[in-house]
């Protein structure tokens, strides 16, 4: 008997369900641990949950020790979170923090500093 396919979201961050249990999750782990995002799958049995240790320092050990308690924190999520069934969960690093420090300090080298001065004769 042939399952139901589920329709793939254009939606950049996925669909408005799939953003709100993401969210819904993100709140139950924040409970416990400070997390900037929660990415669910489509079909919502996997929560990617973006982690940045205090400092950004360290970030391979703090993956790790999730890693080595993700049933506990598993269990913790399926206690808060009213779902069917408690999604598995996976941790990465959030790079974004990261991505903003490298756009900052392109912004601040003097060829954008120049680009962006105003050109004599532009100023009234």
């Amino acid at each position: 008997m042939p399952r139901h396919h589920q329709k793939k979201s254009s939606a950049p961050g996925g669909s408005q369900r799939q953003l709100r249990v993401g969210e819904t999750v993100r709140h139950a782990i924040a409970d416990i641990i400070t997390v900037p995002e929660v990415r669910m799958s489509p079909d919502l049995k996997l929560a990617t949950i973006y982690v940045m240790p205090l400092g950004g320092r360290d970030t391979e050990i703090v993956l790790a020790a999730l890693e080595r308690n993700k049933k506990f924190l598993r269990g913790e999520i399926a206690h808060r979170v009213n779902l069917k069934f408690a999604p598995d969960i996976r941790f990465r690093a959030d790079e974004r923090f990261d991505e903003a420090e490298r756009i900052e300090k392109l912004l601040r080298t003097p060829a954008v500093q120049r680009d962006l001065a105003p050109e004599k004769g532009d100023e009234e």
